[in-house]
């Protein structure tokens, strides 16, 4: 098939042993496939036949049955100057992977890159050794069964992600299972892991400065009262306020921020979806309100409260809110409104 231009191979079972790409049989369907554009492998080895196509623009390989010697697959990388995507769920032959500077692979079409891996080291070579452009979309994803801070599976330091994602604009937090998005106009970075990696997402390793969006899912975290006081003096330009699936806590946590300065002066919306607002916690959230009103910074436009599973503030509580906030939104729903 000479002219192939799209091939998908899957296995519904993972295969009895793991054996190193080159030492894979070669099946006649690969012998003359030099025009291929896209290949989708699912538990199915990539075999090192496959290694002189230069011609890809989508490479995705799902459930790994191979094992790669570093060097070798980098330089099966660098030869698909067009490729766009590529979905590497992948495994290196151990002490294989070099994280030190080497011949860097520009891959200028580059839009999305995801790793799936189980060893940090893994994801850190891969991303040491290609040069990102700006606009892409690069996702990690540890499967591993150690917790692993998040700086463990990027290059140190960062700068690469930093270069291509800035500026950051928006970050989107979940605890448990931990994931971590950060995006701008530029690009973004998502973190997945299946346990969390540290207890405060590693929010240091890109610029925050430019932050106005910060979406948290409390799902759900007893640290949570200690987590805001930390999170807000990193983001001096924060603008909206997220907080989501926190079912307690919230009490503790706005009690913890009447004692602090002032932070995020330009904060102008905080949305509460799926959250059980007590009375209580209410109280203590109308302090925070009436304390950032009394020093003198931008009021507060607008909250949002939004529940689909839950009880709803009770009307007291919110006519009291309203004493500091202009535009207090509640509602029954399974969706946040726009937030501008």
């Amino acid at each position: 098939m000479p002219n192939l231009s799209s091939l998908e191979l899957q296995q519904t079972e993972e295969p009895a042993e793991l054996f190193p790409s080159s030492q894979a049989p070669l099946p006649p369907v690969f012998q003359n496939v030099s025009k291929l554009e896209s290949l989708r492998l699912t538990r199915t080895p990539l075999y090192s036949a496959l290694f002189s196509i230069t011609s890809l623009r989508e490479l995705r390989l799902t459930g790994y049955t191979s094992l790669f010697h570093f060097e070798e697959f980098v330089e099966f990388l660098a030869s698909n100057l067009k490729l766009e995507i590529a979905a590497l769920d992948v495994r290196f032959v151990e002490g294989s992977v070099r994280t030190l500077p080497g011949r860097m692979v520009a891959l200028t079409r580059l839009r999305h890159l995801s790793i799936t891996c189980t060893e940090p080291i893994d994801a850190k070579g891969l991303l040491s050794r290609i040069t990102l452009s700006r606009g892409v979309h690069l996702e990690v994803t540890s499967i591993g069964t150690d917790q692993p801070r998040l700086d463990s599976f990027l290059p140190s330091p960062p700068t690469p992600i930093q270069r291509a994602l800035y500026p950051i604009t928006a970050i989107r937090f979940q605890y448990n299972p931990m994931g971590l998005r950060a995006s701008g106009s530029n690009g973004s970075f998502s973190f997945r892991s299946s346990h969390p990696t540290s207890r405060r997402p590693e929010i240091y390793l890109f610029p925050a400065a430019s932050v106005r969006e910060f979406h948290v899912n409390m799902t759900p975290w007893p640290l949570f009262p200690a987590f805001l006081p930390w999170l807000l003096p990193q983001l001096p330009g924060l603008e909206t306020l997220v907080i989501t699936h926190c079912a307690s806590f919230l009490t503790a946590a706005f009690d913890s921020l009447v004692g602090q300065p002032l932070l995020c002066p330009s904060l102008k919306t905080v949305a509460f979806f799926n959250c059980t607002l007590t009375p209580e916690a209410m109280v203590e959230f109308g302090d925070v309100m009436a304390k950032r009103k009394g020093s003198g910074a931008a009021w507060l436009h607008r909250v949002v409260i939004v529940s689909s599973t839950g009880p709803l503030p009770d009307y007291a509580s919110v006519q009291r809110l309203r004493q500091h906030v202009p535009h207090v939104d509640v509602r029954v729903d399974d969706k946040l409104p726009d937030l501008p």
